[in-house]
């Protein structure tokens, strides 16, 4: 990790000088990591990722803002590679995007080692940096330890046309998936989890076609017909999906992305796939390629799970005396624990995991007055029905939400409770309005049938309950500064913007003048 991408020399269009003639086309003068999205696009298309970019573009459509205020997209492959077994990770990027990648990921519990490429002008600018990765990828291909090698682009090799769809497909058995993760190409980190996850569905489903395949290691056949599940969710939905799917005379199939590569062959080889979360666009083009019908919404509260369990009973040829049998098994219940726990308080809500609609619901039929759900990812045919439900409900739903959307959100419906990402939480919580995190508060606990009926109920309304407690603090910090004025002062400092106005300027042309090489003048 000691060479540095230096992205201030000239920078021009040669041939790789190895025997594949591919052209690498290095991210031109100005550009760099911060050149910008238009300019890192522009550089990707002219080095020969138009088709890569199209794609990404129809699969995962842009909002009306430049892009989401989340994590780095890439974080969310290399999360999906790094918790399967027997599966290495290679990346390809800016040194500064690789440590800020593997810092977070082994924040998050990746006990695995991160692969890293380096690079520099002149091995870009060469077409060096492609057999490097090359080299790398024949070095660490030992099928012994595994059996599969991910190499993911950032950005900049990206946008420099690193051709990684010409390494080889597998090395001494071991499979070999290349991918381009930019940050310029793909909205959220969720949907990024989908690019990694389509590419492994569409090399699996291509083994299957050629031959037999071997079935993973700690499979359990019943002989049920399997739904596989098509999203990230707490451990012990799939268990609750499974007793849901029970009386149909089917069972809850593998977890996709999955944990080990074998899996892969099972998610495919399923009566329906059910579209938790309704973003795996790529992955489901794979699973309709192999006849697989597939099902949106999930089993969330109690009209969520009946139209659920309907629908999968029709896309497998269920009579309707199971799916009767299957509803009367679980309604009443989910019915009685619902009303035990009820929500009583007005609700904003938003996130970038892709769930927001189906916690949303939950919400809703918990007794919860929402106003507002906001989602980073876009709008799919599988989150359709979610939202037209909560529309009738006179619900706000926003697809590719930004930050000023949900914001704008809580300053108009002044809510009890906050539930968003952390700068929504933070701005709450100024404001003394209690506020929880959805990615791990919320999305990180069961949601489905039983097991989400009541738990979820008791969270929210124990951090409702908090109010007095932030009025309390906001109290007790009144008079305390804020922002320029922040601290307690004998004498209150004066807003200066046009002093603050000058120097952000000057600042801008000393950012220029550092990208171009010029010298800065005072």
């Amino acid at each position: 990790m000691t060479e540095a991408f230096d992205h201030h020399k000239d920078q021009q269009p040669v041939l790789d000088p190895s025997e594949d003639g591919a052209r690498v086309s290095p991210v031109a003068d100005s550009a760099g990591c911060h050149g910008g999205k238009d300019v890192m696009k522009a550089a990707a298309a002219k080095a020969g990722k138009s088709a890569v970019l199209d794609g990404y573009a129809r699969d995962y459509p842009q909002g009306p803002h430049d892009q989401p205020q989340s994590m780095c997209p890439a974080f969310g492959s290399l999360r999906v590679g790094l918790r399967m077994r027997r599966t290495a990770t290679i990346l390809s990027g800016s040194a500064c995007c690789v440590y800020g990648l593997t810092f977070t990921s082994h924040f998050y519990g990746a006990r695995r080692t991160v692969g890293y490429v380096p690079f520099n002008s002149e091995s870009l600018v060469t077409g060096k940096l492609f057999e490097d990765i090359r080299d790398a990828v024949h070095e660490q291909a030992d099928p012994e330890k595994y059996d599969a090698i991910v190499v993911t682009n950032l950005c900049v090799p990206t946008a420099s046309g690193v051709p990684l769809q010409m390494l080889p497909r597998q090395i001494n058995g071991v499979r070999i998936i290349g991918i381009d993760v930019p940050g310029f190409g793909i909205p959220t980190h969720a949907e990024a989890k989908d690019v990694l996850a389509g590419a492994m569905l569409n090399y699996a489903r291509n083994e299957v076609i050629e031959g037999p395949v071997k079935a993973p290691e700690k499979r359990t056949d019943s002989g049920k017909p399997t739904i596989t599940l098509v999203g990230e969710m707490f451990p012990a939905d799939p268990m609750s999906i499974g007793q849901l799917l029970e009386p149909l005379g089917m069972q809850a199939g593998t977890c996709v992305p999955t944990r080990e590569w074998r899996e892969l062959y099972t998610a495919l080889d399923c009566a329906c796939v059910a579209a938790i979360h309704p973003f795996y666009t790529a992955s489901f083009r794979e699973f309709e390629e192999a006849g697989r019908p597939i099902v949106g919404s999930a089993p969330v509260g109690v009209e969520g799970t009946e139209a659920w369990l309907e629908n999968i009973g029709r896309a497998c040829n269920i009579g309707y005396e199971k799916i009767g049998n299957a509803k009367n098994a679980v309604l009443p219940a989910l019915k009685s624990a619902l009303d035990a726990s009820s929500i009583k308080g007005r609700i904003t809500l938003s996130g970038y995991e892709g769930s927001e609609l189906l916690v949303a619901r939950l919400l809703v039929e918990s007794g919860a007055d929402l106003r507002y759900v906001g989602t980073a990812c876009p709008k799919t045919a599988w989150s359709e029905s979610d939202a037209e439900w909560l529309a009738d409900k006179g619900i706000h739903v926003r697809y590719r939400a930004s930050l000023e959307n949900d914001l704008a959100a809580f300053k108009e419906f002044d809510p009890d409770l906050a539930i968003g990402t952390t700068p929504v939480v933070q701005a709450a919580k100024e404001a003394g309005t209690p506020a929880l995190y959805f990615t791990n508060l919320i999305s990180a606990r069961p949601l489905m049938g039983l097991a989400g009926a009541g738990p979820l109920a008791q969270l929210v309304n124990a951090a409702i309950a908090n109010k007095q407690r932030f009025e309390t603090m906001k109290a007790f910090f009144d008079g305390v500064g804020s922002e320029y004025a922040a601290g307690i002062w004998e004498t209150v400092p004066e807003d200066r913007p046009a002093f603050k106005k000058k120097f952000a300027a000057r600042n801008a042309r000393s950012a220029n003048a550092v990208d171009t090489g010029e010298s800065i003048g005072s």
